[in-house]
């Protein structure tokens, strides 16, 4: 497999096409929100019959630019576009095209990976997709766009819709990753119950007003101040032995408005940073460990990490460290990791 990385920090698609060559097997654009229809017909029309998808989102890879435009051209593989439709309301409208897809890709073990972009409702969008994904071994990694913007494939474009490529590396491996920057508080286990997953909404934690919960385990006076502590303190819902971020958005009455969906009888756990450069290096080393030869890196990160990264003036030296291999991505609004909606994370797809 090999990748190319187009960028334009004007947002020009020529500038960002200049370096990619002949036919890729998939494109992948990355477009400013402003110019992203113009953008994708462009696309289509300059490379006509190349599967893609594309999302207007913030782009980076050795750089970044909120302004930019990027493009990530993959070759040597076999890659199959597709697009789930009503994703608000019936997310399982165009299943069976999503299960005529995963049969034309030709999925091998540990070959072929899903990358997603969704316009909303991910947790139900991700049971549909990966409910298919897992019968065939296909990993999953992908994100969330701004709240009210579109998707496209092939160069149409579709709201109220996720957006899919199935690619199956014919030179090797694929696998995915999740990076998680937090750890447990103590070994403390709440209990979530009057939740109400379409508002994102958790009423109370082991039975008390999960307000007061969160304010009284950080000391907070101030409803304000609870969202704003998300970026050091969020919850963690537990699944087994794995730990997937819950980011608070703020308060509504005694309770809180969360960035994912929590249930009732969901384990959670208040979670506290770690050091962003060791853990950003114990990822690095695992997929080198993995993987000692890897030819792309496509990667969502958190608009929350990029917060974090760009508070603690890490910003660059994080997509250096990321770029020992061709590294593209985009900021999300959420993260896909096989079949978990996750926040605050990292989750990427490695080729071999």
């Amino acid at each position: 497999m090999r990748q190319i990385v187009g960028w334009s920090p004007s947002g020009d698609i020529k500038e960002a096409l200049k370096n990619i060559d002949a036919k890729p097997s998939l494109l992948i654009l990355y477009s400013d929100k402003e110019h992203f229809e113009t953008n994708v017909q462009q696309l289509d029309q300059l490379f006509p019959g190349v599967p893609s998808i594309a999302a207007p989102v913030v782009f980076y890879s050795r750089s970044f630019s909120e302004g930019g435009l990027g493009v990530c051209a993959l070759y040597g593989v076999n890659a199959v576009t597709g697009v789930m439709r009503n994703v608000s309301t019936a997310p399982v409208t165009d299943i069976g095209e999503l299960k005529r897809n995963c049969n034309a890709v030709s999925a091998g073990i540990d070959d072929t990976v899903c990358i997603t972009m969704c316009t909303g409702n991910d947790a139900c969008v991700l049971a549909t997709i990966y409910g298919v994904m897992r019968h065939h071994g296909i990993h999953l990694t992908g994100g969330t766009v701004r709240a009210g913007l579109p998707v496209a494939v092939n160069g149409k474009v579709y709201y109220d819709a996720a957006a899919y490529a199935l690619v199956k590396n014919l030179g090797g491996r694929v696998k995915v990753y999740k990076e998680n920057l937090y750890r447990p508080v103590g070994d403390q286990r709440y209990i979530a119950s009057r939740t109400d997953p379409s508002k994102y909404y958790i009423g109370e934690l082991n039975g008390r007003p999960a307000k007061l919960v969160y304010k009284e385990l950080l000391h907070i006076v101030d409803d304000a101040e609870v969202s704003q502590r998300t970026l050091r303190n969020p919850f963690g819902r537990i699944v087994g032995k794995d730990i997937f971020i819950v980011s608070i958005s703020g308060v509504l009455g005694d309770g809180l408005t969360c960035y994912r969906q929590v249930s009732d009888s969901d384990v959670l756990t208040l979670l506290e940073l770690k050091d962003i450069k060791t853990i950003v290096q114990q990822t690095v080393d695992k997929i080198h460990n993995d993987m000692p030869s890897v030819s792309g890196i496509l990667s969502v990160n958190c608009v929350f990490r990029q917060q974090l990264f760009e508070n603690n003036g890490y910003l660059q030296d994080y997509l250096d460290e990321m770029s020992f291999a061709p590294h593209c991505g985009f900021f999300g609004y959420g993260e896909h990791y096989n079949g978990q909606f996750v926040n605050q994370s990292m989750s990427c797809a490695v080729f071999e």
